[in-house]
């Protein structure tokens, strides 16, 4: 294999959910960039329509297939569609996620709870499960869930978001050891606090931004590029001995705090 080789996805199939914007978006660009045939995913197909334009503008691959996550037959229309149109999926990324209530656990309501587990984790396992057979059937596949670094820490303000994103990383551990044997890789990637749409109601908030570029090594928060290159990596023969995995990307602020904010 060569170098040129590693990250390389022509001939392969990907599909990310919620790929209309944010991270999602880089990591629909980056994956067609790197020669896969992508399927741009989310409930706005005006604007799936526009990345999928921009994907084609440079010469890359892309459809439109919207699909709400929380329903079940929207999720294996998105499945079939792909199927139908390039008649396999080789790359899976789960990034389409919500959360409706920020604050403490014991305030939440049912329906907030329900919302939350329902999208963040059951449907990436309905999806994983109706993928999961077509990838072995192509000899393997890979499949990355966008999790987050609060799946990994206590919060006052996140907490269920964050109960619903360490789910996300036993999901894919499970998904290794029962489909690695089928060539299937299956990897989380945890990002820190990114500048997207989803979170904006934090970093908006000047004095939360300045808190936690303080609290960063790195000085600051994360663009969603940067987190689009791990998703090509996993994706990639280049990460082909590596599963059952949740890369962190953060600028560091889950490993240590500044001596200048201490």
């Amino acid at each position: 294999m060569t170098q040129s080789s590693l990250f390389d996805l022509h001939g392969k199939v990907a599909v990310v959910t919620g790929s209309s914007r944010g991270i999602g978006r880089a990591i629909a660009e980056r994956l067609a960039e790197h020669g896969a045939k992508v399927v741009v995913s989310s409930r706005k197909p005006e604007l799936c329509e526009k990345v999928a334009e921009g994907i084609r503008a440079k010469g890359g691959e892309a459809i439109v297939i919207p699909c709400h996550i929380a329903h079940k037959e929207q999720l294996r229309a998105l499945v079939e569609g792909t199927l139908a149109h390039w008649g396999g999926i080789d790359i899976l990324v789960c990034n389409a996620a919500v959360n409706p209530y920020f604050g403490p656990s014991a305030g939440i309501p049912d329906e907030a709870y329900d919302r939350i587990m329902n999208a963040n984790v059951r449907s990436n396992f309905w999806l994983c499960n109706m993928v999961l057979p077509i990838m072995a059937e192509r000899g393997g596949g890979s499949i990355i869930v966008i999790s987050s670094i609060g799946g990994l820490r206590g919060s006052p303000w996140l907490a269920v978001y964050g109960l619903s994103k360490a789910a996300d990383m036993q999901l894919v551990r499970n998904i290794a050891v029962e489909w690695g044997p089928k060539n299937i890789r299956a990897n989380c990637i945890a990002p820190g606090l990114i500048r997207t749409d989803f979170a904006r109601a934090l970093w908006e908030n000047p004095e939360f931004e300045r808190k936690r570029a303080a609290e960063t090594p790195l000085g600051r928060i994360g663009e969603p590029d940067e987190i689009a290159g791990a998703a090509v990596f996993l994706a990639s023969q280049a990460a082909s001995f590596m599963t059952g995995q949740t890369m962190v990307i953060d600028g560091g602020v889950t490993i240590g705090t500044p001596m200048s904010a201490e």
